[in-house]
């Protein structure tokens, strides 16, 4: 093993767990912004492990711990929707995400939009959601252990 980088197929457990938690506390904010938010949570998780140990990820365990991110930003949001649907409030849910898209311009007016939002709510909505976050964040973990790797400075 070569001074700052990890033996193949090995992570630290605990600085990996720590690093998947706070990327996915802080991509519950980040994911705000669609796609992009999701890709950067992936990427933070990479950034937070190799601050705490110094060591570069290889692209697959990059990917694996973007993926990690990406589950726990899912599991905060479904602490939120589960709930939603269990008390059957889903309707005054998307009331409320309908007046706030139309105030950002969006044309809520459309049946697609309309039966986006619905989907949301729904247990294929929510499937389906679990596996875009997941393959967005990994995709967010890969680049960012690709990005953080050392430079060859030969000139």
């Amino acid at each position: 093993m070569t001074s700052g980088t990890t033996m193949a197929g090995t992570i630290d457990s605990r600085s990996a767990v720590r690093a998947a938690l706070k990327a996915g506390a802080l991509g519950i904010l980040v994911g705000m912004i669609p796609v992009v938010g999701v890709i950067l949570t992936g990427g933070l998780a990479v950034f937070f492990y190799r601050r705490e140990n110094g060591l570069v990820l290889p692209t697959a365990l990059g990917a694996r711990l973007g993926g990690a991110a990406g589950i726990v930003v899912f599991a905060f949001n479904a602490l939120f929707i589960i709930p939603i649907i269990m008390f059957h409030a889903q309707q005054e849910c998307i009331d409320s995400i309908l007046r706030v898209a139309e105030k950002y311009g969006f044309n809520t007016a459309t049946p697609e939009f309309q039966a986006t939002v619905h989907n949301l709510f729904t247990p294929s909505g929510l499937a389906i959601n679990f596996f875009g976050i997941l393959i967005f964040a990994a995709i967010g973990g890969a680049l960012a252990s690709l990005w953080l790797r050392p430079r060859n400075t030969r000139l």
